[in-house]
């Protein structure tokens, strides 16, 4: 671990949980959880669902994508889980427009997710090897 409490970049993951992409989805989760708790009772089955569940698929999709053996397997759990960045995004801007809090916070969160989330499927297309 370094200084900031992140694993160091040469050393293999051995768990989904060592992944600074995963913790940094963890963290979004959580922060979207709490923002749709402040969402008026009629969003219930509606935005608040939407929401949480598109949060929940990031790190869901990382998570299992990680354990899989061949690059394109990775990948492909990696564009779900990009596809899941995209939906929430549009979903902080519908809370927005909607009046139902700050979204600033959540859509920078979301944003360095996104990057970091491109980065690691990157390096994994880019490796010689199949290994996590």
């Amino acid at each position: 671990m370094n200084a900031s409490g992140s694993r160091a970049v040469s050393q293999p993951a051995r768990r989904f949980q060592d992944r600074l992409v995963w913790q940094k989805a963890h963290a979004f989760v959580r922060e979207a959880y709490r923002l749709t708790a402040t969402f008026p009772k009629s969003e219930t089955y509606g935005l608040v669902l939407q929401m949480r569940r598109a949060a929940v698929s990031i790190p869901a999709n990382i998570a299992e994508g990680f354990r899989r053996r061949s690059k394109p397997e990775k990948a492909r759990f990696l564009n779900i889980a990009e596809g899941s960045v995209e939906e929430c995004r549009y979903f902080l801007i519908l809370a927005k427009d909607l009046g139902y809090g700050d979204t600033e916070k959540l859509t920078l969160a979301l944003g360095e997710v996104s990057r970091l989330l491109n980065a690691y499927s990157t390096a994994i297309l880019a490796s010689s090897t199949s290994g996590s």
